[in-house]
């Protein structure tokens, strides 16, 4: 393994996926959620590419490739959890995140195969009513690893820097 392979702890991997806009959206999740790549497979978003929605430019700092093989190149170290809603899979709240992880995804109009789903270390679905697209499952999953591993400091400094440049409104003190 090289060592950029080496020093990645989260990737995000979609199956196939067809929209720009939502793979755009999980681009913008993979920043806001301190992913290190995201990988897709397939040749539907490269036709969808000119309606590239990463409004935050985070594919400047965080790697998109297209792999024909997710699991080429994986360190040995990696967990693999397929994100899907498959009979018997364990609840997103129940699951514990490892260290090093490859996030698979499905497409949005499709699921992850069978065969890929016979590589994972963990399957987990996020229990909802009906399911999400594509980008909400990303941002749901990325989302609950950052809450329960708690690799972030929670503080008005971190809000400070990670707000929107318009927004300036304060809590009203008393």
């Amino acid at each position: 393994m090289n060592n950029v392979e080496d020093a990645t702890k989260v990737s995000i991997a979609l199956t196939n996926p067809k929209s720009a806009t939502n793979v755009g959206a999980v681009m913008r999740a993979a920043g806001c959620y301190q992913a290190d790549k995201v990988l897709y497979s397939g040749i539907r978003y490269d036709k969808a590419l000119k309606f590239q929605t990463d409004t935050k430019s985070v594919s400047l700092k965080i790697p998109l490739q297209h792999v024909d093989d997710f699991f080429e190149d994986l360190a040995a170290d990696t967990q693999v959890i397929c994100v899907e809603l498959v009979e018997g899979a364990t609840p997103l709240p129940d699951f514990i995140h490892p260290e090093k992880a490859l996030y698979i995804f499905g497409p949005e109009d499709g699921t992850i195969s069978q065969a890929v789903l016979n590589k994972a270390n963990s399957v987990v679905y996020v229990p909802t009513i009906g399911c999400m697209n594509l980008a909400a499952s990303v941002n749901v999953v990325l989302y609950d690893r950052l809450a329960k591993l708690r690799n972030l400091e929670f503080s008005d400094n971190l809000i400070k820097e990670s707000r929107d440049r318009n927004n300036n409104v304060t809590l009203k003190t008393t």
